[in-house]
Protein backbone atom coordinates (compact mmCIF):
# COMPACT_ATOMS: atom_id res chain seq x y z
CA UNK A 1 0.00 0.00 0.00
CA UNK A 2 1.19 3.20 -0.91
CA UNK A 3 2.43 6.36 1.80
CA UNK A 4 3.20 9.18 1.14
CA UNK A 5 7.04 10.10 1.01
CA UNK A 6 7.82 12.32 3.88
CA UNK A 7 4.79 11.40 6.20
CA UNK A 8 7.55 10.27 8.41
CA UNK A 9 9.83 12.68 7.30
CA UNK A 10 13.31 13.03 8.78
CA UNK A 11 13.35 16.28 7.76
CA UNK A 12 14.24 18.86 10.67
CA UNK A 13 14.66 22.23 8.77
CA UNK A 14 12.29 24.88 8.42
CA UNK A 15 14.22 26.40 5.60
CA UNK A 16 11.23 26.87 2.95
CA UNK A 17 12.17 26.16 -0.74
CA UNK A 18 13.05 29.40 -2.92
CA UNK A 19 12.69 29.76 -6.28
CA UNK A 20 10.19 26.72 -6.48
CA UNK A 21 9.07 26.21 -10.11
CA UNK A 22 5.44 24.98 -10.49
CA UNK A 23 2.84 24.36 -12.90
CA UNK A 24 -0.78 24.82 -12.07
CA UNK A 25 -3.90 22.46 -14.10
CA UNK A 26 -6.64 24.34 -13.59
CA UNK A 27 -5.14 27.48 -13.33
CA UNK A 28 -8.44 30.09 -13.53
CA UNK A 29 -10.10 27.76 -10.97
CA UNK A 30 -10.68 28.35 -7.29
CA UNK A 31 -7.58 26.37 -6.02
CA UNK A 32 -5.91 27.84 -9.60
CA UNK A 33 -6.53 31.10 -8.52
CA UNK A 34 -5.64 30.36 -4.67
CA UNK A 35 -2.30 28.96 -5.36
CA UNK A 36 -1.64 31.99 -7.34
CA UNK A 37 -2.42 33.92 -4.20
CA UNK A 38 0.25 31.89 -2.46
CA UNK A 39 2.79 32.74 -5.09
CA UNK A 40 1.65 36.43 -4.96
CA UNK A 41 2.04 36.58 -1.61
CA UNK A 42 5.55 34.23 -1.50
CA UNK A 43 7.00 35.26 -5.05
CA UNK A 44 10.48 34.42 -3.43
CA UNK A 45 9.38 30.79 -2.89
CA UNK A 46 7.03 30.03 -5.58
CA UNK A 47 7.04 30.75 -9.05
CA UNK A 48 4.41 29.38 -12.03
CA UNK A 49 6.32 28.50 -14.84
CA UNK A 50 3.22 26.67 -16.74
CA UNK A 51 -0.90 27.64 -16.35
CA UNK A 52 -3.32 25.11 -17.65
CA UNK A 53 -7.06 26.75 -17.71
CA UNK A 54 -10.20 25.47 -20.03
CA UNK A 55 -12.22 28.17 -21.22
CA UNK A 56 -12.25 31.37 -19.56
CA UNK A 57 -9.39 33.44 -21.24
CA UNK A 58 -10.06 36.72 -19.86
CA UNK A 59 -8.47 35.31 -16.91
CA UNK A 60 -6.17 33.18 -17.82
CA UNK A 61 -4.58 36.47 -19.79
CA UNK A 62 -4.98 38.18 -16.88
CA UNK A 63 -2.76 35.87 -15.20
CA UNK A 64 -0.08 35.10 -18.27
CA UNK A 65 0.10 39.68 -17.84
CA UNK A 66 1.01 38.65 -14.41
CA UNK A 67 2.91 35.88 -14.47
CA UNK A 68 4.21 35.67 -17.63
CA UNK A 69 4.64 31.39 -17.51
CA UNK A 70 6.56 29.89 -20.29
CA UNK A 71 4.09 27.95 -21.30
CA UNK A 72 0.06 28.36 -21.38
CA UNK A 73 -2.90 25.83 -22.31
CA UNK A 74 -6.37 26.17 -22.45
CA UNK A 75 -9.27 24.65 -24.34
CA UNK A 76 -9.09 23.88 -28.04
CA UNK A 77 -11.98 25.49 -28.82
CA UNK A 78 -10.25 28.80 -27.37
CA UNK A 79 -6.54 28.37 -28.45
CA UNK A 80 -7.37 30.84 -31.26
CA UNK A 81 -8.85 33.32 -28.88
CA UNK A 82 -5.50 32.96 -26.30
CA UNK A 83 -2.90 33.12 -29.39
CA UNK A 84 -4.92 36.75 -30.38
CA UNK A 85 -5.23 37.72 -27.14
CA UNK A 86 -1.39 37.26 -25.86
CA UNK A 87 -0.37 39.12 -28.94
CA UNK A 88 -2.27 42.23 -27.81
CA UNK A 89 -1.08 42.30 -24.23
CA UNK A 90 2.13 42.82 -26.66
CA UNK A 91 4.79 42.02 -23.77
CA UNK A 92 8.25 43.01 -24.73
CA UNK A 93 10.27 40.25 -25.37
CA UNK A 94 7.79 37.92 -24.27
CA UNK A 95 6.75 34.25 -26.47
CA UNK A 96 5.16 31.90 -24.30
CA UNK A 97 4.21 28.10 -25.80
CA UNK A 98 0.73 28.13 -26.31
CA UNK A 99 -0.71 24.89 -26.47
CA UNK A 100 -4.97 23.71 -26.34
CA UNK A 101 -6.93 20.40 -25.75
CA UNK A 102 -5.27 17.58 -23.67
CA UNK A 103 -2.58 17.48 -25.09
CA UNK A 104 -1.63 21.23 -23.45
CA UNK A 105 -2.83 19.97 -20.54
CA UNK A 106 0.19 17.07 -20.23
CA UNK A 107 2.36 19.52 -21.60
CA UNK A 108 1.75 22.21 -18.20
CA UNK A 109 2.36 18.85 -16.30
CA UNK A 110 5.40 17.62 -17.37
CA UNK A 111 6.52 20.71 -18.12
CA UNK A 112 10.72 20.44 -18.01
CA UNK A 113 11.31 23.45 -15.58
CA UNK A 114 8.72 22.49 -13.17
CA UNK A 115 9.50 20.75 -9.60
CA UNK A 116 5.55 19.86 -8.85
CA UNK A 117 2.05 20.33 -10.25
CA UNK A 118 -0.76 21.43 -8.93
CA UNK A 119 -3.45 19.43 -9.72
CA UNK A 120 -7.10 21.17 -9.47
CA UNK A 121 -8.54 20.31 -12.31
CA UNK A 122 -12.21 18.52 -11.72
CA UNK A 123 -12.89 15.06 -12.92
CA UNK A 124 -11.15 12.02 -14.50
CA UNK A 125 -9.55 14.73 -17.37
CA UNK A 126 -7.19 15.47 -14.55
CA UNK A 127 -6.16 11.88 -14.17
CA UNK A 128 -3.84 11.60 -17.46
CA UNK A 129 -2.21 14.40 -16.91
CA UNK A 130 -1.22 13.52 -13.62
CA UNK A 131 0.02 10.47 -14.56
CA UNK A 132 2.19 12.09 -17.29
CA UNK A 133 3.65 14.12 -14.52
CA UNK A 134 4.73 11.65 -12.37
CA UNK A 135 6.27 9.90 -15.20
CA UNK A 136 8.36 13.21 -16.07
CA UNK A 137 9.44 12.72 -12.73
CA UNK A 138 6.97 15.61 -10.86
CA UNK A 139 5.63 15.93 -7.33
CA UNK A 140 2.15 16.16 -7.32
CA UNK A 141 0.17 18.70 -5.16
CA UNK A 142 -3.38 17.14 -5.22
CA UNK A 143 -6.31 18.95 -5.60
CA UNK A 144 -8.20 16.33 -7.72
CA UNK A 145 -9.85 14.02 -5.99
CA UNK A 146 -10.35 11.20 -9.26
CA UNK A 147 -6.61 10.74 -9.72
CA UNK A 148 -6.86 8.96 -6.43
CA UNK A 149 -10.73 7.65 -6.45
CA UNK A 150 -11.08 6.18 -10.00
CA UNK A 151 -7.42 6.03 -10.38
CA UNK A 152 -5.87 4.63 -6.94
CA UNK A 153 -5.03 0.89 -8.54
CA UNK A 154 -2.55 2.48 -11.42
CA UNK A 155 -1.35 5.85 -9.59
CA UNK A 156 -0.64 4.24 -5.98
CA UNK A 157 2.76 1.76 -7.66
CA UNK A 158 3.67 4.66 -9.97
CA UNK A 159 5.21 6.47 -7.09
CA UNK A 160 7.38 4.01 -5.96
CA UNK A 161 8.25 3.34 -9.53
CA UNK A 162 8.83 7.27 -10.31
CA UNK A 163 10.28 8.16 -7.04
CA UNK A 164 7.78 11.04 -6.97
CA UNK A 165 5.55 12.26 -4.40
CA UNK A 166 2.01 13.15 -3.33
CA UNK A 167 1.00 16.15 -1.11
CA UNK A 168 -2.62 16.55 -0.55
CA UNK A 169 -4.19 20.02 -1.06
CA UNK A 170 -8.16 18.87 0.02
CA UNK A 171 -8.08 20.61 3.64
CA UNK A 172 -9.04 17.21 4.96
CA UNK A 173 -6.49 14.93 3.61
CA UNK A 174 -4.09 17.71 4.19
CA UNK A 175 -4.91 17.70 7.65
CA UNK A 176 -4.45 13.92 8.02
CA UNK A 177 -0.80 14.17 6.31
CA UNK A 178 -0.36 17.22 8.80
CA UNK A 179 -1.26 15.18 12.12
CA UNK A 180 0.73 12.03 10.83
CA UNK A 181 4.10 14.13 10.86
CA UNK A 182 6.49 12.42 13.11
CA UNK A 183 3.96 9.15 13.63
CA UNK A 184 6.23 6.00 12.97
CA UNK A 185 4.35 3.41 10.27
CA UNK A 186 2.11 1.72 11.87
CA UNK A 187 1.26 3.89 14.64
CA UNK A 188 -2.30 4.65 13.44
CA UNK A 189 -5.50 3.01 15.11
CA UNK A 190 -7.86 4.91 13.00
CA UNK A 191 -8.26 8.29 10.42
CA UNK A 192 -11.13 10.74 11.46
CA UNK A 193 -12.16 12.05 8.72
CA UNK A 194 -14.71 15.59 9.63
CA UNK A 195 -17.52 17.27 7.40
CA UNK A 196 -19.50 20.36 7.94
CA UNK A 197 -22.82 18.08 7.32
CA UNK A 198 -24.01 20.14 4.31
CA UNK A 199 -26.72 21.87 3.87
CA UNK A 200 -29.64 19.14 5.47
CA UNK A 201 -27.68 19.11 8.94
CA UNK A 202 -30.29 19.58 10.95
CA UNK A 203 -33.11 18.74 8.99
CA UNK A 204 -34.73 15.62 9.86
CA UNK A 205 -34.70 12.61 6.95
CA UNK A 206 -38.65 12.64 7.53
CA UNK A 207 -39.36 16.34 7.09
CA UNK A 208 -37.26 16.51 3.84
CA UNK A 209 -38.87 13.49 2.34
CA UNK A 210 -41.68 15.96 2.65
CA UNK A 211 -40.17 19.00 1.01
CA UNK A 212 -41.12 20.10 -1.81
CA UNK A 213 -38.59 18.66 -4.70
CA UNK A 214 -37.65 22.14 -5.91
CA UNK A 215 -36.82 23.57 -2.58
CA UNK A 216 -34.83 20.39 -1.24
CA UNK A 217 -32.83 21.19 -5.01
CA UNK A 218 -32.43 24.67 -4.41
CA UNK A 219 -31.22 24.48 -0.82
CA UNK A 220 -28.83 21.16 -1.99
CA UNK A 221 -26.88 23.94 -3.43
CA UNK A 222 -26.45 26.24 -0.57
CA UNK A 223 -23.54 25.46 2.14
CA UNK A 224 -23.94 26.76 5.87
CA UNK A 225 -20.34 27.61 6.19
CA UNK A 226 -19.06 28.66 2.84
CA UNK A 227 -19.11 29.55 -0.52
CA UNK A 228 -18.53 26.48 -3.25
CA UNK A 229 -19.37 25.49 -6.66
CA UNK A 230 -22.75 23.82 -7.39
CA UNK A 231 -21.13 20.17 -7.06
CA UNK A 232 -18.94 20.36 -4.17
CA UNK A 233 -22.02 22.04 -2.92
CA UNK A 234 -24.49 19.09 -3.51
CA UNK A 235 -21.76 16.52 -2.88
CA UNK A 236 -21.51 18.29 0.62
CA UNK A 237 -25.64 17.82 1.43
CA UNK A 238 -25.45 14.38 0.05
CA UNK A 239 -21.95 13.62 2.24
CA UNK A 240 -20.80 12.23 -0.52
CA UNK A 241 -17.93 14.15 -0.71
CA UNK A 242 -16.88 12.49 2.55
CA UNK A 243 -17.55 8.91 1.12
CA UNK A 244 -15.32 9.82 -1.74
CA UNK A 245 -12.51 11.41 0.84
CA UNK A 246 -12.63 7.89 2.51
CA UNK A 247 -11.73 6.12 -0.82
CA UNK A 248 -9.12 9.13 -1.49
CA UNK A 249 -7.35 7.87 2.00
CA UNK A 250 -7.52 3.91 1.75
CA UNK A 251 -5.04 4.88 -1.34
CA UNK A 252 -3.25 8.02 0.49
CA UNK A 253 -2.13 6.40 3.48
CA UNK A 254 -2.87 2.68 3.48
CA UNK A 255 -5.36 2.05 6.06
CA UNK A 256 -8.17 -0.61 5.75
CA UNK A 257 -11.99 0.91 5.12
CA UNK A 258 -12.32 -0.60 8.80
CA UNK A 259 -10.21 1.80 10.23
CA UNK A 260 -11.68 5.22 8.34
CA UNK A 261 -14.44 6.98 10.51
CA UNK A 262 -16.75 10.28 9.30
CA UNK A 263 -17.37 12.80 12.06
CA UNK A 264 -20.06 15.38 11.65
CA UNK A 265 -18.35 18.46 12.76
CA UNK A 266 -20.18 22.10 12.48
CA UNK A 267 -17.72 24.80 13.30
CA UNK A 268 -15.25 23.48 10.38
CA UNK A 269 -12.36 24.10 12.68
CA UNK A 270 -11.09 20.61 13.08
CA UNK A 271 -10.07 19.16 9.36
CA UNK A 272 -10.01 16.17 10.64
CA UNK A 273 -7.87 14.01 13.12
CA UNK A 274 -5.94 10.87 13.61
CA UNK A 275 -6.05 8.21 16.28
CA UNK A 276 -2.79 6.47 17.63
CA UNK A 277 -2.07 3.17 18.70
CA UNK A 278 -1.85 4.50 22.17
CA UNK A 279 -5.29 6.16 21.96
CA UNK A 280 -3.90 9.64 21.61
CA UNK A 281 -5.46 11.68 18.94
CA UNK A 282 -4.15 14.16 17.19
CA UNK A 283 -6.54 16.79 15.46
CA UNK A 284 -5.51 19.90 12.80
CA UNK A 285 -7.19 23.00 13.35
CA UNK A 286 -7.44 26.08 11.06
CA UNK A 287 -10.10 28.42 9.45
CA UNK A 288 -11.51 26.59 6.23
CA UNK A 289 -9.01 28.56 4.17
CA UNK A 290 -8.06 26.19 1.17
CA UNK A 291 -4.75 28.87 1.37
CA UNK A 292 -3.01 26.68 3.90
CA UNK A 293 -3.24 23.33 2.70
CA UNK A 294 -1.95 24.59 -0.92
CA UNK A 295 0.73 26.53 1.00
CA UNK A 296 1.78 23.06 2.72
CA UNK A 297 1.87 21.20 -0.09
CA UNK A 298 4.31 23.21 -1.59
CA UNK A 299 6.48 23.97 0.74
CA UNK A 300 6.47 21.02 2.95
CA UNK A 301 8.11 20.44 5.23
CA UNK A 302 8.59 24.02 5.99
CA UNK A 303 5.83 25.89 8.01
CA UNK A 304 6.12 29.14 6.25
CA UNK A 305 5.33 31.99 7.92
CA UNK A 306 2.29 33.18 6.81
CA UNK A 307 -0.79 35.60 7.21
CA UNK A 308 -4.16 33.74 6.57
CA UNK A 309 -6.82 35.04 8.88
CA UNK A 310 -10.59 33.78 8.59
CA UNK A 311 -11.24 34.12 5.24
CA UNK A 312 -14.95 35.30 6.46
CA UNK A 313 -14.53 38.05 8.71
CA UNK A 314 -10.80 39.03 8.51
CA UNK A 315 -10.12 37.75 12.32
CA UNK A 316 -7.31 35.44 13.86
CA UNK A 317 -7.81 32.81 16.59
CA UNK A 318 -6.62 35.03 18.88
CA UNK A 319 -10.50 36.34 19.14
CA UNK A 320 -11.95 32.74 18.60
CA UNK A 321 -10.22 31.04 21.39
CA UNK A 322 -12.10 33.82 23.69
CA UNK A 323 -15.46 31.73 23.14
CA UNK A 324 -17.74 34.63 22.34
CA UNK A 325 -20.82 33.48 20.98
CA UNK A 326 -20.18 30.80 18.48
CA UNK A 327 -16.66 30.63 18.81
CA UNK A 328 -14.67 28.24 20.97
CA UNK A 329 -17.08 25.53 20.68
CA UNK A 330 -16.01 22.08 18.92
CA UNK A 331 -18.85 19.74 18.82
CA UNK A 332 -18.93 16.19 16.63
CA UNK A 333 -21.49 13.30 15.81
CA UNK A 334 -21.96 10.39 13.87
CA UNK A 335 -23.78 10.66 10.52
CA UNK A 336 -27.28 9.17 10.01
CA UNK A 337 -26.24 6.62 7.13
CA UNK A 338 -30.18 6.36 6.39
CA UNK A 339 -30.06 10.60 5.71
CA UNK A 340 -26.96 10.08 3.97
CA UNK A 341 -26.73 6.65 2.04
CA UNK A 342 -24.21 8.07 0.06
CA UNK A 343 -21.86 7.40 2.40
CA UNK A 344 -22.64 3.58 2.81
CA UNK A 345 -22.54 3.30 -1.02
CA UNK A 346 -18.67 4.59 -0.82
CA UNK A 347 -17.34 2.11 1.67
CA UNK A 348 -19.15 -0.07 -0.45
CA UNK A 349 -17.12 0.89 -3.81
CA UNK A 350 -14.12 1.33 -1.77
CA UNK A 351 -13.92 -2.20 -0.67
CA UNK A 352 -15.33 -4.05 -3.89
CA UNK A 353 -12.01 -1.95 -5.35
CA UNK A 354 -10.88 -1.80 -8.70
CA UNK A 355 -12.43 0.31 -11.26
CA UNK A 356 -16.04 0.03 -9.04
CA UNK A 357 -14.91 3.39 -6.93
CA UNK A 358 -14.53 5.02 -10.60
CA UNK A 359 -17.51 4.02 -11.69
CA UNK A 360 -19.36 5.56 -8.41
CA UNK A 361 -17.49 8.38 -8.91
CA UNK A 362 -17.85 9.53 -12.58
CA UNK A 363 -22.07 7.98 -12.07
CA UNK A 364 -22.92 10.40 -8.92
CA UNK A 365 -20.99 13.51 -11.32
CA UNK A 366 -24.00 12.59 -13.48
CA UNK A 367 -26.09 12.48 -10.89
CA UNK A 368 -25.38 16.23 -9.92
CA UNK A 369 -26.02 17.20 -13.08
CA UNK A 370 -29.29 15.75 -13.61
CA UNK A 371 -30.16 17.08 -10.27
CA UNK A 372 -28.66 20.54 -11.24
CA UNK A 373 -30.53 20.00 -14.81
CA UNK A 374 -33.88 19.11 -13.42
CA UNK A 375 -33.69 15.35 -14.80
CA UNK A 376 -33.84 13.64 -11.05
CA UNK A 377 -34.79 15.14 -8.23
CA UNK A 378 -32.69 15.31 -4.63
CA UNK A 379 -33.13 12.41 -3.02
CA UNK A 380 -32.83 10.48 -6.11
CA UNK A 381 -29.48 10.40 -6.39
CA UNK A 382 -28.49 8.06 -3.94
CA UNK A 383 -31.10 5.56 -5.90
CA UNK A 384 -29.61 6.36 -8.98
CA UNK A 385 -25.93 5.56 -7.78
CA UNK A 386 -27.21 2.75 -6.29
CA UNK A 387 -28.89 1.49 -9.12
CA UNK A 388 -25.56 2.07 -11.32
CA UNK A 389 -23.57 -0.07 -8.98
CA UNK A 390 -25.83 -3.14 -9.47
CA UNK A 391 -26.28 -2.52 -13.28
CA UNK A 392 -22.04 -2.70 -12.94
CA UNK A 393 -22.24 -5.59 -11.07
CA UNK A 394 -25.01 -7.06 -13.07
CA UNK A 395 -23.27 -6.54 -16.31
CA UNK A 396 -19.88 -7.37 -15.34
CA UNK A 397 -18.39 -4.17 -14.97
CA UNK A 398 -15.93 -4.26 -11.84
CA UNK A 399 -12.18 -4.90 -13.52
CA UNK A 400 -10.37 -5.60 -9.80
CA UNK A 401 -7.18 -4.95 -11.52
CA UNK A 402 -7.55 -2.33 -14.21
CA UNK A 403 -5.16 -0.52 -16.49
CA UNK A 404 -5.59 3.24 -17.10
CA UNK A 405 -7.54 2.51 -20.19
CA UNK A 406 -9.99 0.80 -17.87
CA UNK A 407 -10.84 3.39 -15.86
CA UNK A 408 -11.42 5.79 -18.57
CA UNK A 409 -13.77 3.18 -19.61
CA UNK A 410 -15.32 2.67 -16.46
CA UNK A 411 -15.55 6.69 -15.90
CA UNK A 412 -17.32 6.78 -19.49
CA UNK A 413 -19.68 3.64 -18.51
CA UNK A 414 -20.86 5.16 -15.16
CA UNK A 415 -21.91 8.75 -16.60
CA UNK A 416 -23.95 7.11 -19.30
CA UNK A 417 -25.42 4.14 -16.29
CA UNK A 418 -26.64 7.30 -14.36
CA UNK A 419 -28.03 8.78 -17.37
CA UNK A 420 -30.02 5.49 -18.12
CA UNK A 421 -31.00 4.61 -14.21
CA UNK A 422 -32.51 8.05 -14.06
CA UNK A 423 -34.73 7.59 -17.36
CA UNK A 424 -35.92 4.46 -15.69
CA UNK A 425 -36.87 6.42 -12.37
CA UNK A 426 -39.11 8.74 -14.57
CA UNK A 427 -40.87 5.82 -16.46
CA UNK A 428 -41.26 4.04 -13.21
CA UNK A 429 -42.89 7.30 -11.41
Amino acid sequence: MFHPRGTNTRETSNEPPRGKKISILGSTGSIGTQTLDICRSHMELFTPVALAAGKNIKVLLEQIKEWKPLMASCDESKLEELKAGVKALAIPGYDPVLLGGPQGQIEVARHPDCRTVVTGIVGCAGLIPTIEAMKAGKDIALANKETLIAGGPVIAPMFEQYGVSMLPVDSEHSAIFQCLQGIPKGGVKKIILTGSGGTFRDVPLEEMRTMDPEVLRKRSTTHPNWDMGAKITVDSSTMMNKGLEVIEAHWLYGVDYDDIEISIHPQSIVHSAVECQDTAVIMQMGWPDMRLPILYALSHPARVPADLPNPRDGRDFGDWWKGEGKDGKLTFSKPDLEKYPCIGLAYKAGRRGGTMPAILSAANEQAVELLLTKVIDFLDISVVLEKAMDMAEAENKVVLEPTLEDIVEADRWGREAATLVSKTLKTAA
